[in-house]
């Protein structure tokens, strides 16, 4: 028919395609798409899935239906990267052990972005992130973090930090996490710790320190006033302020994300462990 005709010379003119041009427009497409999809193609796309190359980044921040066990196809696509992978995302999955199985076989990474992954301890995202020296940008939403100050003394090369906290107590005020910060983060360009419960004096500490600052997220940040010549001193170095009252509709509060059990992310189906080969 017409319409077979059509799709026989659609599926030849993708497959024609130039191999730069296929690689460019296939390292768009998420790690699900690429292993449950695009490697099923043809040949030629099946060998740019396999290429290690591909897999410098791995963005894994879709929800998933449920199908999928994403974990074991975040291990699978760590292990395609073969040590080449700069940046991961991953969103609503994720163990210690996945995290540590990505830092034991990953020292180049650059960036590494976590959100709603509350079964990944404080503890061990230290224990992950003391094997990533040269990690310049650190993104985590509602997910613990123990020590700012360890996270400081292990990314020396660390140039963005964006954590969200959440909503601390009514009234709650430390300084802590700022003083970390100004301590151990000397080379950060961009700051955002939304949700935080540092004062003016932190935020003192922060620009007496972090001399290369230009990005600075203080949304959620009620202890912060402003006072002396901090108003003056931001507008002056600061290129990108957002202020405490500044709207954060991109962080939904929700105690049915915060308090999510472990067992909610465990996928139903389990590959065997060639299934990607």
């Amino acid at each position: 028919s017409g319409y077979e005709r059509r799709r026989r010379v659609l599926c030849r003119s993708w497959a024609e395609l130039p191999s730069e041009l296929t690689s460019s427009i296939l390292r768009r497409l998420s790690a699900v798409d690429l292993l449950e999809n695009a490697q099923k193609v043809c040949t030629s796309w099946r060998r740019v899935c396999k290429d290690p190359a591909t897999w410098r980044k791995i963005d894994m921040c879709s929800i998933d239906d449920g199908r999928f066990n994403l974990e074991f196809m975040c291990r699978h696509a760590v292990d395609r990267s073969q040590g080449g992978l700069v940046e991961i995302n991953i969103w609503h999955f994720g163990t210690d052990s996945l995290l540590n199985y990505i830092a034991d076989r990953s020292s180049n990474l650059i960036s590494l972005k976590l959100a709603l992954v509350p079964p990944i301890t404080a503890e061990g995202l230290t224990e992950a992130l003391v094997k990533l020296p040269l990690l310049e940008e650190l993104d985590v939403s509602y997910c613990a973090v123990e020590s700012l100050k360890v996270v400081g003394q292990s990314l020396p090369n660390l140039k963005t930090l964006k954590l969200y906290f959440g909503f601390g107590p009514p009234g709650y005020v430390s300084d802590d996490d700022a003083l970390a910060i100004a301590e151990t983060m000397h080379v950060l360009r961009f700051l955002q710790l939304v949700g935080n419960s540092s004062t003016d004096a932190g935020l003192k500490a922060i620009l007496d320190n972090c001399p290369h600052l230009e990005h600075l997220d203080l949304r959620q940040y009620f202890n912060v006033y402003f006072s002396g010549d901090l108003e003056r001193r931001c507008s002056e170095r600061i290129k990108v302020l957002r202020r405490p009252n500044d709207s954060a509709h991109e962080y939904p509060c929700s105690s049915s994300v915060i308090h999510l059990d472990a067992s909610e992310f465990e996928d139903p189906f389990m590959p065997h462990a060639d299934y990607y080969q």
